[in-house]
């Protein structure tokens, strides 16, 4: 995001106040709820008790966060039409919630899960499976942390016009949100998202208001613009791009549902009425929201044509810039829409931590470092682990290493690799603990391998796929191949998560 020209004071003034009220709610939660910061379900699940309005929009602010609007629309501008299948995947994600989300409620709430490993261990048992499990999510959540602050940093900056630095904007949010999160757990950062959301909802409304004002009015207009000046970009992808668009749909829809964060938030709602009605609505979202900044994406093509891929990820800047100059209502919601936006990058940089933690709380330290460590002494372990997790990340965020949207596609060729624990073990009793140990390891072995290798896809098939491929097959095979009743495959509770989701 470039400086923009009506950051300074007013943008200073706006990013003041949103860090006031986020450290407000943080302190009026740890108050309400005294013990908040003490158990383990208390602190990261908010004690399981989230409703319906606030469940929405943990979900909404925790899924939609600054990534969707930085790096989303010049992504969209760089691709044209192919890249409505940002719309295509975010939409998929709710389809991959439904596949396992309720079913896993059922169970959740009345085993006490607190962290998604905890329903590998009461599935299968063992201790191999959800240790590596716990380690890929781990991978996952560094780098989606990672690519928040990248984000946090460039929209703090360009919202003030460059008056607070890059690294200075990210190291003092970080200090707001670190404080806010230690203070109420997974209750203030729920109660913020409810902010954040609505703020970004509202502000990119605006900002594709003020984007069609300055191309004319007509969203067909600007099509008509990118046919007859750009027509690659309204074309008919080859083949190979649209198996590409296929296999990330695939991949995010079902990676995304599978986030740690993603997981505790299912566990956190109050109800499975709750859950399902949450779900519903955000079925929605990725119209207003995706499509919203997929049409400004456009609209950049019209108002700023031939911007190289580094100029691009200026694009939401430029167009605010020249939406700002519009009157004065414009100019107001542009510092507002860049408020919320930073707000949404740390409403998702919140969740992510505060799942980080929790997962070294209780998967790494209180099952293999300290067995039978008091509740207390672990999520302190948990948030020590934390801090030391984004000091290390706000290193690398010093020197971003690639485009935001490419980290973005990192993190889920490892993250997937849990799916077949999560969505097979929900579903077929004789899926089997060795099996599924053994496919999440090659699986991620081969999609690592790939990466690691340069080769970003096979034949238009994300590396992430492919090891899922490999995985399923290992985990399918081997547990047919197991003789019955040869050993133990803790199922109880599946059967009447069945009859629940029924």
């Amino acid at each position: 995001m470039n400086e923009l020209t009506f950051g300074g004071a007013p943008g200073i003034a706006v990013l003041t106040a949103y860090a006031v009220i986020m450290l407000g709610i943080g302190f009026w939660v740890s108050r309400r709820r005294p013990g908040v910061r003490d158990g383990l379900k208390s602190y990261y699940l908010a004690g399981g008790h989230l409703g319906a309005v606030v469940l929405f929009f943990t979900l909404y602010a925790s899924q939609y966060s600054g990534n969707n609007v930085v790096g989303y629309a010049p992504a969209a501008y760089r691709s044209g039409f192919t890249w409505w299948q940002s719309v295509t995947f975010m939409t998929a994600i709710i389809g991959g919630y439904l596949l396992f989300a309720p079913r896993l409620y059922t169970v959740a709430k009345r085993e006490g899960f607190v962290t998604p490993t905890d329903w590998m261990r009461y599935r299968f048992g063992g201790a191999r499976g959800p240790l590596l499990a716990a380690l890929l999510m781990l991978w996952a959540l560094a780098n989606f942390l990672l690519e928040q602050l990248v984000a946090m940093g460039h929209g703090i900056a360009g919202l003030t016009g460059g008056t607070v630095p890059y690294q200075a904007a990210v190291i003092g949010f970080v200090v707001v949100m670190l404080a806010y999160s230690w203070m109420g757990g997974m209750r203030a950062v729920a109660f913020t998202d409810v902010m954040q959301g609505i703020a970004l909802l509202v502000g990119v409304t605006v900002l594709l208001a003020g984007g069609l004002w300055l191309a004319g009015g007509s969203l067909g207009g600007v099509v008509d613009h990118i046919i007859a000046n750009e027509p690659e970009k309204a074309a008919v992808p080859p083949v190979r791009d649209s198996v590409n668009w296929l296999s990330l749909v695939v991949m995010v829809g079902i990676g995304a549902a599978l986030y740690p964060h993603a997981v505790q938030r299912i566990y956190a709602a109050d109800s499975e009425r709750t859950l399902k009605r949450s779900l519903s609505r955000m079925a929605w979202m990725p119209l207003v929201t995706t499509g919203v900044v997929f049409a400004v994406g456009l609209i950049g093509i019209r108002l700023f044509p031939g911007l190289d891929d580094t100029e691009s990820e200026q694009l939401v800047g430029l167009i605010a810039n020249e939406v700002a100059g519009i009157n004065v209502f414009f100019y107001v919601m542009m510092i507002l829409l860049f408020g919320g936006v930073v707000a949404a990058i740390v409403s998702t940089a919140d969740s992510v931590l505060l799942s980080l933690s929790s997962i070294i709380s209780k998967d790494v330290y209180a099952r293999h470092i300290a067995p039978g460590a008091d509740e207390k002494k672990a999520v302190a372990v948990g948030k020590g682990v934390g801090v030391a997790a984004v000091a290390v990340l706000l290193v690398l965020a010093w020197n971003p290493p690639t485009l935001l949207v490419n980290i973005f596609v990192l993190k889920f060729e490892l993250l997937i690799q849990v799916a077949p624990a999560f969505i097979l073990g929900l579903y077929w009793k004789r899926l089997a603990e060795g099996p599924v140990f053994w496919g999440m390891a090659a699986g991620a072995a081969l999609a690592g391998g790939l990466v690691l290798a340069g080769v970003e896809d096979v034949y238009g098939v994300h590396g992430g796929l492919v090891g899922l491929a490999l995985n399923t097959l290992v985990c399918v095979v081997g547990s047919l191949m197991r003789r019955p009743g040869a050993g133990p495959v803790p199922v109880p509770g599946v059967r009447d998560a069945e009859r629940s989701a029924d």
